[in-house]
């Protein structure tokens, strides 16, 4: 592995513990593990994931702030997906996604979007059902105990953890914003949620 390539010092995304995965397994994740340690826990290819999330901010950079939603069901990601939201105009939800909010034109919660990112297709189900219906490409970060036969882009992370998910909102927001021309991000990982608080 050849550290100019990755996107952040490699150091730092061993430090956040975006490889570690879970003891439980998918055969939709397999491809992306690149051992099992002797306890049991799953590690995913480093690599794999910094080319994942480089495709995933090329990909995000396409579409304009108001057309993708982010949606995190999960409490370690609010900070995050909060800051990252932030900083590029992304709308996000934090917590739980008002059922029917893609599809009811009549709710105060309304929205139309053309790209759903959610940090755990799992928990957040309900709203990658309705991107479904709707013909929405869903985008989802994934750990090794998620099944991803909905998902159109997965990136294989510890999707679980505040300091993994903390750095890849942090790279993403970086990137999104330098791609699409944006000005350069004034924060730094720590504000994300990569440091204990």
């Amino acid at each position: 592995m050849v550290e100019e390539e990755f996107l952040v010092p490699l150091e730092q995304y061993l430090k956040s513990g975006l490889h570690i995965g879970t003891k439980y397994r998918t055969k939709y994740m397999e491809p992306f593990i690149y051992k099992i340690r002797p306890d049991g826990l799953a590690i995913l290819n480093i690599q794999e994931i910094n080319n994942r999330i480089k495709v995933l901010a090329k990909f995000l950079s396409l579409y304009e702030p108001e057309e993708i939603l982010i949606v995190g069901r999960r409490e370690n990601s609010w900070k995050a997906a909060r800051m990252f939201a932030n900083s590029t105009g992304i709308r996000a939800f934090t917590g739980r996604y008002p059922p029917g909010a893609l599809l009811n034109p009549d709710l105060d919660a309304f929205l139309e979007i053309k790209l759903l990112f959610v940090v755990d297709p799992f928990p957040d189900k309900n709203v990658v059902d309705d991107a479904l219906k709707l013909g929405i490409p869903v985008i989802a970060l994934c750990d090794t105990n998620n099944t991803a036969n909905d998902i159109d882009l997965v990136v294989p992370c510890n999707n679980k953890g505040r300091k993994s998910l903390g750095l890849i909102f942090y790279i993403l927001a970086r990137e999104y914003l330098k791609l699409r021309n944006l000005g350069e991000l004034k924060l730094k990982p720590e504000d994300f949620g990569t440091e204990e608080d």
